[in-house]
Formats: structure tokens, sequence, C-alpha cells
């Protein structure tokens, strides 16, 4: 999908499964299939989650990078957890190694447990600050060719210099969420593409400056109905995940987190559906319709300016000829 034909070209990332208590066997099975549907679709790359609960992003995306051929590890990266030279360290390695490009997910919150079990008790915009900061000092060691000394109000580093260097064309693609105004501020100021969970495409305005993208999971199918039967049959009514998500909404201080929980749109028509996310079953909203209603929808989202799509877990490599079938009915639709 990076050759769509939009300018700029179209960049679609599906996501890692999670552990979800699976064994290890099974679970590295399952990360591997994954990846192998993603690249065979032409995706760009695949999400690795990261926080307390999850395994360690950097691992999870060694395996798939040597079970595939040239698809991108998507790494969120959460400052509180390693110093900016880990990250060049390990980005460098990887590309010298295997020659991969890796793009970096930057996390700039999470869950407020999470944090407090860390010792950060950092605000909300303050950490966008601090992530800002913590990029730079990354694409510095990147970037040059001898010994990076720099001072700032969050890191320091005297005469450091990063071995092996990094080719230029393995720079990483840079993402941070862009729901909030210092998110979308951090963006700006590191080069990064604000990625959202959207609303329903008509109440979205044009993006601003900067390259933007999405968030969302897909069901899609030829005949609308069968789309939702699709749908509520992998995500039924579940109180227990109601109220986990209502627990959930009140740990978290994530902009996009607060306005999803209060999202309800269930308007006759829409693809535009949220039940999945309050039954905590996911965590974006999700268009289900047939290929040419969900691509009607992602098509004003493309119009709108975003050129990157950060697909949900996808449950098999039949569910993502689906979504890549209305996908390619988006482009004959984009303005």
């Amino acid at each position: 999908m990076s050759g769509a034909m939009v300018d700029p070209p179209l960049e679609v990332f599906t996501t890692c499964p999670a552990p979800s208590y699976l064994d290890p066997d099974r679970y590295l099975r399952q990360v591997v299939e994954v990846a192998r549907w993603s690249e065979e679709q032409g995706c760009r790359g695949i999400l690795v989650y990261s926080d307390n609960s999850q395994l360690d992003p950097w691992l999870v995306s060694h395996v798939i990078v040597q079970n595939t051929r040239s698809l991108s590890p998507l790494v969120a990266v959460q400052p509180v957890y390693e110093h900016p030279y880990a990250v060049a360290k390990t980005l460098a390695s990887l590309g010298w190694l295997f020659g991969r490009r890796v793009y970096l997910n930057m996390v700039a919150g999470g869950f407020k447990n999470d944090l407090t079990a860390l010792g950060d008790p950092t605000p909300h915009d303050k950490r966008y600050d601090r992530l800002a900061e913590y990029v730079h000092v990354v694409k510095r060691l990147l970037e040059s060719p001898g010994a990076v000394s720099f001072d700032g109000e969050f890191y320091r580093v005297d005469k450091l210099k990063l071995t092996p260097p990094l080719a230029p064309d393995l720079f990483p693609g840079l993402m941070v969420s862009g729901s909030s105004d210092a998110g979308r501020a951090a963006a700006r100021a590191i080069g990064a593409t604000a990625i959202k969970y959207p609303k329903p495409a008509d109440e979205e305005a044009p993006t601003g400056d900067g390259p933007c993208g999405i968030r969302v999971g897909i069901i899609a199918r030829r005949q609308e109905g069968e789309a939702w039967d699709v749908a509520r049959a992998r995500f039924p009514e579940d109180r227990k995940g109601q109220l986990t998500r209502q627990l959930a909404s009140r740990v978290s201080d994530s902009v996009w987190h607060r306005e999803l929980s209060e999202g309800d749109r269930a308007d006759e028509g829409s693809p535009y559906w949220l039940v999945p996310f309050h039954n905590y079953q996911t965590m974006c909203p999700y268009l289900v319709g047939s290929y040419d209603r969900v691509a009607e929808e992602l098509a004003r989202y493309f119009d709108a300016g975003h050129r990157t799509v950060i697909l949900d877990i996808p449950p098999s490599a039949e569910e993502l000829n689906h979504t890549f079938a209305a996908f390619a009915a988006a482009m004959a639709e984009v303005h």
C-alpha cells in the first residue's frame, strides 16, 4: 500500500498480537503469522506495543525482522523505560545486522498506574516536552559521525558516540499521538507523523501542519449485512469489559482515551463503531460495512490529509484480504 496512487503515498501498518497469556510457542507462531500476512499485503510495517504488561517490544521486533523480508517494526518507545542512547544503539544494531528500517511510535504517556509504579509523576503536557527532547538526542546520535554532547532539561550526554553508525537510508520513521495539542506540538517539533484515533470522517476537520494518520480497525465484506454479522460475532456485548473500560478511563489522562470513552456513534448507515472499544476488546474505533461503504469513509480521511493508517490486530489472512479490498476501493475515490 505504500505505493498507492495518492500524493504523498499511503502507508499502512498492522498491529502485532499481545501475549494475553498465550503459551510462548503459540504466541511466537501468532506473531510470525501476522507479520507474514501483513508483508504479503504490502504493508509498510507492524506496530509492536509497549507497556508494563507487554513483552519487551525490541525482542518481539527481532522475531519479526528474522521472519520477514522487508516489513518494518513500528516499535512503541516510552522514555521512562530506557535512555535515548539505548534506543539509538538498538536501531543501529538492527540496521547493521539486518539492513532493516525500523519505525518508532513515541509514547509520552500510558496507564497512570503504570507510570506511578515506575515513579514517574510528570504531568501530561510536560511528558511531551520530555519526549521531544528524548527524540532530539536519539536523532543527534544517529545523524552525527562524531561524538555528541547535549545538556537539556531532561537529558544530558557528554561526548557520546554511537557505534556502529546507522546507514542514512535506514533512519527511523517517527510517529506520536496527535490527539492532544501537546502531542501535535511534539510531532511538529520532532518531524513525526501525528497519529490520532479518529472521530467519524464527517466530523474530522482537514489536517493541519505536518504528516498525519489514523488508527482504526476494519471489518468489510461485499454485503453490508454480512460485515455487521461478522463484527457483532467477533465483538459481542460484554458488561465486564464495559466496567473495565470505565475503570481504565478513570486512571488515564490521555486525550484520545477520554474522547473515545465519551463517544457513542451508532447512527443508522454509519460504518463508525465504538462498541469493541467500550467493551475493552480493542483500543481503537472500527469501520464496519460493505467494501464500498468502508471505502467511502476511508476516502474521506484520506481527502482530509491522513496518509498513514495503523490497523488493529488482524485475526486471519482472510480478514486482512477483506480489509485491503476496502482500501483498493478507497483509492479509487480519493480526490
